[in-house]
């Protein structure tokens, strides 16, 4: 008895413990294989819901600020103080003069900004002007990438349509809709009041 206690563990013995320790090792690994992928898609979800909160807010503070402002391009054509497509990718879907610019370094510039949203390369910019009348725009900024399609509609005393010129009578419409498709699939639908100061939002996806 005290010869075999001293020559330690058998083969058998240590095969099992090997294996037991090779299928804890296993199962550590997918735990934590498991939890890095689910922090992926938690950020990325984040990030997503992040970036269309955003694009809200600052839709809504355009549209809600909107103003019967006509302007000049750049090449000195007169340009209508709201205008609106219904979706396509490079050209203008949405341009308003918005007021509310703040200046807090006293700029010698209105208080007022043209604004344009444009679907480029899969993603919505926004593109904003220094001045009113024949100014070139500053650089694009991103607002939501990932986008199959977006689509606009106005509305205007109950109806809706797919454009929007406006008129001495009717300048600006009463509410807009935006409809966005982004991968994988998943569509957002987005409701704003024009000119009121406040934006109200619809969200709905499948």
């Amino acid at each position: 008895m005290s010869r075999r206690a001293e020559h330690g563990f058998t083969l058998v013995e240590v095969m099992i413990s090997l294996l037991i320790f090779g299928l804890l090792a296993a199962a550590g690994v997918a735990l934590l294989s498991f939890s890095v992928r689910a922090q992926g898609v938690t950020g990325a979800r984040l990030e997503a819901v992040s970036a269309r909160n955003r694009l809200s807010a600052i839709l809504t503070a355009d549209l809600a600020q909107a103003v019967v402002r006509t302007t000049r391009g750049e090449g000195g054509e007169m340009v209508p103080a709201f205008t609106g497509e219904s979706g396509s990718n490079g050209a203008v879907l949405l341009r308003v003069v918005r007021g509310g610019w703040s200046n807090l370094d006293g700029a010698p510039r209105p208080s007022e900004q043209k604004v344009e949203y444009r679907l480029e390369d899969g993603a919505l910019v926004r593109i904003a002007y220094p001045m009113l009348d024949g100014a070139q725009a500053l650089p694009p900024t991103p607002l939501l990438s990932h986008i199959r399609t977006v689509a606009l509609r106005y509305r205007l005393k109950g109806a809706w349509s797919d454009r929007w010129i406006g008129n001495a009578e009717n300048p600006l419409p009463d509410a807009l809709e935006l409809r966005i498709v982004r991968d994988p699939g998943v569509e957002t639908r987005e409701m704003f009041l024009v000119g009121t100061g406040y934006g109200k939002r619809v969200t709905n996806a499948r």
